[in-house]
C-alpha cells in the first residue's frame, strides 16, 4: 500500500528511536565465567512507518561487531516485521512478531541455524521489553527439541539522548 497512515503499532516503534548504551551478557551455564559486552545503538525513524538501528560493540573474546536492525508493522498481516544482520555472521534474520496487550513487550520470532552446528534449524525469539522511556531490555532465546525456550543472552539499554 502506498502512503498508508501510521497506526498505533508504528507509533510504538518510535519509542525505540534515540541514542542508546547497552550492556549484554550471555545467559545459561553458571560454570562459565560471565562475559559482559558493552556497546551503543543509534535508532532512527525511516519515515513514519519504520525504524532502523545500527549497533556496535566488542565481541566476547575480542574483535569488533556491528549490527543493523529494521522494524516495521504490516497492517495486512497485523504483525511486526523486520530484519537483523551482524558483521559476525552470514545469516540475515527475518523477524515476524507481536506486541503484548499491555504494550510493553514486543516478541519477534525467527528461524536460523541451530547452535549445535548440526545443520538443523531452530526457532529463536528476540524480546524487546520497554521498562520506561529511557530503559529497555532485549532478551534472546532459542526453542529446544523439547519445546522449551532457553534464554541465551540479555541486554540492558539506557537512553543516552
Amino acid at each position: 500500500m502506498m502512503n498508508p497512515e501510521p497506526r498505533d503499532e508504528h507509533r510504538w516503534l518510535s519509542r525505540l528511536v534515540g541514542e542508546w548504551a547497552f550492556e549484554s551478557a550471555p545467559c545459561g551455564d553458571p560454570d562459565q565465567p560471565e562475559t559482559k559486552v558493552a556497546g551503543t545503538e543509534s535508532v532512527q525513524p525511516l519515515g513514519a512507518l519504520w525504524v532502523h538501528g545500527r549497533s556496535s560493540s566488542e565481541m566476547p573474546g575480542g574483535g569488533a561487531a556491528q549490527m543493523m536492525i529494521t522494524l516495521g508493522f504490516d497492517p495486512d498481516t497485523k504483525r511486526f516485521v523486520g530484519t537483523w544482520v551482524g558483521s559476525m555472521m552470514t545469516k540475515m534474520w527475518v523477524y515476524e512478531g507481536e506486541l503484548d496487550t499491555a504494550g510493553k513487550v514486543l516478541t519477534l520470532g525467527s528461524t536460523g541455524p541451530a547452535f549445535d552446528g548440526s545443520g538443523r534449524t531452530a526457532r529463536y525469539q528476540d524480546i524487546i521489553t520497554i521498562e520506561d522511556a529511557d530503559r529497555r531490555t532485549l532478551t534472546s532465546r532459542v526453542q529446544g527439541d523439547d519445546g522449551q525456550w532457553t534464554e541465551f543472552m540479555k541486554a540492558h539499554y539506557r537512553r543516552r539522548k
